[in-house]
């Protein structure tokens, strides 16, 4: 868990497998201050074996700066060394404002919902 300056969680991050997904949960704020634990979960994923998908799940992120950008583009970077497809579920508001802004759009298979890219992951 990361800890803003009002010591509340700004992050909280689930993860698991789900069929042959890896999922991840992330919910708060994607800052600066939170990459190191969402670093720290991607450490235990890499250590998995590798899975068809990856889905992160971003429908609960209120805030993502430029470093929390940076670090989905090394998932992305990572996932294509490991052979794994990553989609982004939940992608709407701040999220889907920043991918747009900074022209990250369409580096990454985006999803509106996050069931949407659960459906896709299950019939690819």
């Amino acid at each position: 868990m990361s800890y803003g300056a009002t010591g509340k969680s700004a992050l909280v991050v689930t993860s698991g497998v789900f069929h042959h997904c890896l999922v991840l949960r992330l919910e708060g704020e994607l800052d600066v201050d939170a990459v190191p634990l969402l670093r720290e979960h991607l450490r235990r994923a890499w250590e998995l074996p590798a899975t068809p998908f990856m889905i992160i799940d971003l429908s609960e992120v209120a805030f993502c700066d430029s470093v929390g950008m940076s670090e989905l583009v090394s998932v992305l970077q990572r996932c294509e060394q490991r052979g794994t497809r990553l989609l982004l579920g939940g992608v709407q508001g701040v999220v889907s404002r920043v991918l747009s802004i900074t022209g990250l759009r369409n580096a990454f298979d985006v999803y509106d919902d996050f069931d949407d890219a659960v459906r896709y992951a299950m019939t690819a």
